[in-house]
């Protein structure tokens, strides 16, 4: 027999998911069947596989010991870069850095030292987070940047945190601005581009069109240019709508792309200036909540901003 007490972070989930999550060695068949037989139950009394669980809930399972038995812990992420550069940090959220070359999360190419793995190293070594403590929650970034971008990520450090920062950007309440350098001067200082994405999955690229189509996404672009030199733009631009690579395919798409991009720049301006760095850094977020924002009201109308942006800097001095 064992009891649970459950904690912040464990709450607000369904009875099913919780034991699922925490007991990996217990069947669902047979875990949906000691629920229907009480051997399961939620303060004392019988539950339901979709009883949500509250702060002080107490579950007592009468099962075998055996599906409660752990593998040694060994964390991955203990293996992971000590190297983060934390831009802000309060007992809800991380607001991190990522620098170029950095995966957001693992692909099947580099598993350990991604930026999410660093995060869970850093709260571990710092004490915040146990994950033999936390039955089911683990740090999560709320938003993701390519390798090759740089820029704020957001990371929540408890549920609640990650619940209403997901909804925030489902809802477009989090506002972020990217810098980049363009290849060329453009027209205007100032615009709104629009168009139709459509997304090539086996080359992993996208395409801009003018026409709708039923596999395409509207999108839409607001830049602004900062200053021009050498026959290089550098600009500040607004995601009007957020889709994969939009900033890099919308402007390569009116003949502008990004210094640095190989995927959907030329190869050979870029080699002339002898650049292989993607210039494009999510450089600015601001909370701008028109909705509740619970324990996290605080943060509204906050803004937090990259001041080094690294090819910023250089353009500035001429040294690209």
């Amino acid at each position: 027999m064992k009891s649970v007490i459950i904690e912040k972070n464990d709450s607000n989930q369904r009875l099913d998911k919780f034991l699922t999550k925490s007991y990996p060695n217990l069947p669902k068949t047979l875990m949906y069947k000691y629920i229907r037989l009480k051997r399961i139950k939620v303060n004392g009394k019988r539950a339901e596989i979709s009883t949500r669980l509250s702060v002080g809930d107490v579950v007592d399972m009468y099962i075998n010991d055996e599906f409660f038995v752990q593998k040694e812990t060994v964390y991955d992420f203990m293996k992971a870069s000590k190297s983060l550069d934390i831009v802000y940090e309060d007992e809800n959220l991380l607001l991190l850095n990522k620098k170029v070359g950095v995966l957001s999360h693992p692909d099947d190419r580099e598993f350990i030292d991604t930026l999410i793995g660093r995060t869970k190293r850093y709260l571990y070594e710092k004490g915040e987070w146990q994950p033999d403590e936390e039955s089911s929650f683990t740090p999560a970034l709320v938003n993701r940047i390519d390798r090759n971008t740089s820029g704020i990520v957001i990371c929540a450090k408890t549920a609640e945190a990650l619940r209403i920062l997901n909804q925030k950007m489902k809802d477009r309440e989090l506002h972020k601005l990217y810098l980049c350098i363009v290849h060329g001067k453009l027209k205007k200082v100032t615009d709104t581009l629009e168009g139709y994405l459509v997304k090539d999955e086996k080359k992993n690229k996208v395409f801009v069109s003018k026409k709708c189509s039923d596999e395409s996404k509207y999108i839409k672009t607001k830049y602004r240019v900062l200053g021009y030199k050498d026959g290089l733009s550098l600009l500040e631009v607004d995601l009007l709508t957020g889709r994969t690579h939009q900033i890099r395919a919308h402007m390569a798409s009116i003949g502008h792309p990004l210094l640095g991009d190989g995927k959907y720049g030329t190869n050979e301006l870029n080699k002339k200036l002898g650049y292989k760095k993607q210039c494009l850094c999510s450089y600015k977020l601001i909370f701008d909540f028109t909705t509740d924002a619970g324990e996290l009201a605080y943060l509204n109308q906050k803004e937090f901003t990259i001041d080094d942006v690294w090819f910023k800097e250089e353009f500035i001095k001429g040294t690209l």
